[in-house]
C-alpha cells in the first residue's frame, strides 16, 4: 500500500489561496497506472492529476490515420502496425474496417517483425506504420539498417514518429493548460536521460521529474514534485533508477543514423517544429510516402470528439458528452478511447462510466 501522508501534508500549504495543484503525466502508461491503481482518491483534495501527449497512438495526426487507411485500400501493400492502430477511426473508417474490405492488414509487435514478414514475401511491398516516441524509434531504425543491409526491398515505413520535448514545451508556451509539474515518462527518459529535461526547467520554472510504472513509484514522483514547489527550487531529477542522466547514448546515435528532426503534425497541438522525425535522404526507398507518392491530406478532427482537449490536458475524458454514451471501448470516436495507454480507455475502464 502506498503512503501519501507526505504528500498531504505538502500539499496542504501549497493549497491555500489556490483553486488547484496541476501535475500533468506525460506518459500514457503513468495514466493508465493512476487509473487502475485508483491513486486519484488517495490524494489531497485540490491535487490534480491531468493526461498530457505522452500516447503515441493519441498524438498521431488524423491525416496520418487517412494516408495509412488509403494506402490499405489502394491494395498495392501490406500494412504491418502495432495492434492499437488498426481501431483508430479515419475519415473515412479504420485500418479494421479497410482489412474487413479486403486490405492486407498485419498485427506486428515489433518493427523487426514486419522486416520478417517483407522478408517472407518477397513479391509483396510491406509497409509498417511507424508510430511512438523516442522508446520505439530505435526499433524501426534498427529495422530500416537490417532491411538495407539484408537487401530486403519491399519493406517500407511511413513515418510518424515524435520527440516528447517540444511538445512539452509547446504546451507550457501555449499556456492554455496549467501545469505546476510534470510527470516525466520512465521509458522514454531511458533513451533520453533525465537531464535532457533541464531547458524546459530553465525556460519555465517548472518541476520535471522521471518516474516508473507501479503505484509506489507515481507517489515518489508527485512527492518529490511537491517538494520542489514548496521549496520554489524546480529542478529536473528521477525517482526511477533505471534511468541514467545522460540515457542511452547509443540508442540516440542509431536513431541519428537512420533519422533527421523535421516538423510534425500532432493531434490537438497543430505542427510543432522539430518535433518530429524523418528518414534520412539516404534512406529514401525505404519511404512509403515517397515510394508510393501519397498524397497531402488535410487534418480533420471527429465531429464532437474532445481527445484533442484531454490529451493536453484542457478536460478529464468524462467532461466529454460522448464519453461512454457514443464513445466507447467496443464503438470508439477517437484515439483516446482506442489506445491501451489513451485516457479515456483509462477513465472508462477503471473510473465513473457516463450515461
Amino acid at each position: 500500500m502506498v503512503n501519501c501522508e507526505k504528500i498531504h501534508e505538502l500539499a496542504r500549504g501549497m493549497l491555500a489561496g489556490r483553486d488547484a495543484l496541476r501535475i500533468m503525466e506525460v506518459c500514457g502508461t503513468h495514466t493508465m497506472v493512476i487509473a487502475a491503481s485508483g491513486l486519484r482518491s488517495l490524494l489531497p483534495e485540490g491535487l490534480k492529476l491531468i493526461s498530457g501527449p505522452g500516447c503515441p497512438v493519441c498524438v498521431t495526426d488524423q491525416a496520418y490515420v487517412d494516408q495509412a487507411v488509403a494506402l490499405a485500400l489502394r491494395g498495392q501493400a501490406v500494412i504491418a502496425t502495432y495492434g492499437d492502430m488498426v481501431r483508430v477511426p479515419g475519415s473515412s473508417g479504420s485500418l479494421a474496417d479497410a482489412r474487413a474490405r479486403g486490405a492486407a492488414v498485419e498485427v506486428v509487435y515489433s518493427a523487426d517483425q514486419a522486416v520478417e514478414l517483407a522478408r517472407k514475401a518477397p513479391g509483396r511491398q510491406v509497409v509498417f506504420l511507424a508510430v511512438g516516441f523516442e522508446t520505439t524509434t530505435p526499433g524501426t531504425a534498427m529495422a530500416v539498417l537490417r532491411a538495407r543491409n539484408e537487401a530486403v526491398d519491399n519493406f517500407k515505413v511511413l513515418t510518424a514518429h515524435k520527440v516528447i520535448l517540444p511538445a512539452m514545451r509547446a504546451l507550457l508556451a501555449d499556456g492554455q493548460a496549467r501545469i505546476d509539474g510534470f510527470l516525466c515518462p520512465g521509458h522514454v527518459s531511458v533513451i533520453l536521460g533525465w537531464r535532457a529535461y533541464q531547458p524546459l526547467v530553465a525556460e519555465f520554472g517548472r518541476p520535471c521529474v522521471v518516474a516508473g510504472f507501479d503505484p509506489g513509484q507515481v507517489v515518489a514522483g508527485i512527492e518529490e514534485i511537491l517538494v520542489q514547489l514548496a521549496a520554489n527550487q524546480p529542478r529536473c531529477c528521477t525517482v526511477y533508477p533505471s534511468v541514467a542522466p545522460e540515457g542511452n547514448v547509443e540508442a540516440r546515435r542509431i536513431i541519428g543514423l537512420v533519422f533527421e528532426g523535421c516538423d510534425a503534425a500532432w493531434r490537438a497541438l497543430g505542427v510543432i517544429p522539430a518535433s518530429g522525425l524523418k528518414l534520412r535522404e539516404e534512406f529514401a526507398a525505404q519511404d512509403a510516402a515517397r515510394c508510393f507518392d501519397l498524397p497531402e491530406v488535410a487534418s480533420r478532427e471527429p465531429a464532437g470528439c474532445r481527445c484533442g482537449e484531454v490529451i493536453t490536458g484542457r478536460c478529464d475524458p468524462t467532461d466529454c458528452g460522448m464519453f461512454g454514451v457514443r464513445c466507447a471501448p467496443a464503438s470508439p470516436i477517437g484515439p483516446c478511447m482506442v489506445s491501451s495507454e489513451g485516457a479515456c480507455a483509462a477513465a472508462y475502464k477503471y473510473g465513473r462510466r457516463a450515461g
